[in-house]
């Protein structure tokens, strides 16, 4: 994937007005063809009433889809009763039900285009050995499978074999790659599983700015045929793929528990998140306020507890053009010393986000907030409406609309609440601005921002990006690793 990433930066600096496009081989590179092999196994013991497949598993399967024979040996399958299963599996291996529900996708594909698909003058083209009869359905079940990353495949983008099953597929391959070519597209990236799809596609075109990556899963053909120039891969991960300068500038990112002196030195340090989100509460005197997780109740004072009061914390961050985000735990008094500390330290209210729950807050407290910094972000969580907005969902608009005329005009969602994405589908068709929080890690983080939410919340605990995050110190813990090397001491 990182080669992939090269590449791609490359061939936009040299062709940024193009259209570039990827192309992708189906079976055996997006989907995972063992999962249909299980399923017609596993069909084929309830249709003929025996057993040989009920304790097979996805690990179990090795074999290409053109070689399950090898399959059956290794089970210890008769040879009489393999031939019945090779005349069945060929009978019903495209069958409409088995080509629409018993595919799945290899783990961070559609993530992976998904990425593409939403990179400016960027496309997705797929080229199958195919035949055109299953068009339709190969389509329709792509999409099915994509339905949840918000990914729809074009039926004119889609690259079928027209001589039918097993014949002149590399030959179609090539041609599907001229005809994108032909319709103004750049092609800079092949993706295929078997080495001689690649090898064709290198012999077909000698300009050497086709990046062929070899999906190393299982494959037909031999490893030998694989152009010295191709790279090979084992996942798609988009770790390799996406780094923190190449993040939507649309979203904000926002650093989650700045509650100590070391979150801060890093959200200080960072030029990709621009927003920190301090927890705030009353000291044990009830007089000032300090940058807590938990309260005193939750978590006891330690002797050795050292946090910022948010007269530093402002003190600090208002010069530096970064974005404060309250995480308000209780209203009332809080609220007025907020007030108090922002008139001293003036901060402009686009610089401003207000996070509070509905039970602390209530109706008055949101409208407060509302009436004295308007134009700034107000935002409540509400997990607890996913339910209504999946099951009713006129109910739920009519209490999201209740909580807009509070003020608030941002709704968060942790990641890991239940059917989350089709809560996140619903509010963007609503129009609703929503964070996603409770982010814990980078693959997670990537994953999140690929949904395109206006905020994602995280403790931006990434070693691969040197980023350190400790955390909020909920329950009085950090996370045990701290930075390797040193951030702006200038600001502490």
């Amino acid at each position: 994937m990182s080669l992939l990433s090269q590449h791609y930066d490359s061939m936009n600096r040299k062709y940024p007005k193009d259209r570039l496009m990827l192309v992708f081989d189906i079976d055996g590179t997006i989907l995972d063809m063992r999962c249909m092999i299980l399923n017609l196994m596993q069909t084929y013991d309830v249709d003929q009433g025996t057993g040989y497949f009920s304790q097979l598993g996805i690990e179990d399967i090795t074999v290409h889809e053109n070689q399950v024979q090898h399959l059956l040996v290794d089970l210890g399958i008769s040879l009489d009763e393999q031939q019945n299963i090779i005349d069945w599996y060929g009978e019903h291996r495209w069958d409409r039900e088995n080509v629409l529900h018993a595919n799945r996708p290899y783990p961070g594909v559609l993530e992976v285009i998904k990425w593409f698909k939403i990179q400016p003058n960027t496309f997705v083209g797929l080229n199958t050995g195919r035949p055109e009869a299953l068009r339709q359905d190969t389509l329709r079940s792509l999409n099915e499978l994509g339905c949840g990353y918000h990914i729809q495949f074009q039926d004119e983008w889609l690259k079928m074999n027209p001589r039918g099953w097993d014949q002149g597929v590399a030959e179609a391959k090539v041609a599907g790659i001229r005809q994108y070519l032909d319709a103004g597209f750049r092609v800079i990236a092949f993706f295929d599983n078997e080495p001689n799809m690649l090898e064709a596609v290198e012999k077909g075109f000698d300009d050497n700015e086709i990046f062929l990556l070899h999906a190393d899963t299982i494959f037909e053909s031999s490893r030998s045929q694989l152009p010295p120039e191709s790279a090979e891969g084992e996942e798609y991960d988009l770790t390799e793929l996406i780094s923190d300068r190449k993040l939507p500038r649309s979203i904000d990112f926002v650093w989650h528990g700045i509650n100590d002196e070391a979150n801060l030195r890093q959200l200080l340090a960072s030029d990709k998140v621009m927003w920190g989100e301090c927890d705030l509460r009353l000291a044990l005197t009830g007089s000032d306020l300090i940058l807590r997780h938990d309260s005193f109740a939750e978590a006891k004072y330690l002797e050795d507890e050292q946090w910022l009061t948010l007269e530093q914390f402002l003190q600090l961050i208002q010069p530096t053009g970064k974005c404060v985000k309250f995480d308000l735990k209780t209203g009332g008094s809080l609220l007025k010393l907020i007030q108090d500390y922002l008139g001293e330290y003036p901060i402009s209210v686009d610089r401003l986000w207000f996070n509070g729950n509905i039970e602390h807050l209530h109706e008055e407290g949101f409208t407060w907030i509302a009436e004295r910094f308007s134009g700034t972000i107000i935002q409540a969580p509400v997990d607890f409406l996913t339910p209504l907005v999946c099951t009713a969902p006129k109910k739920a608009r009519e209490i999201l609309q209740m909580f807009e005329s509070w003020g608030i005009n941002r709704f968060s969602i942790s990641w890991d609440t239940e059917n989350m994405s089709t809560f996140f589908e619903r509010m963007e068709e609503w129009g609703y601005q929503v964070n996603i929080y409770n982010v814990p890690n980078l693959d997670t983080f990537l994953r999140a921002v690929l949904m395109l939410p206006s905020s994602i919340t995280s403790d931006f605990n990434f070693p691969q990006w040197n980023y350190y995050g400790r955390g909020s110190g909920q329950n009085n813990h950090h996370f045990e690793y701290i930075p390797k090397h040193e951030f702006l001491a200038k600001y502490i």
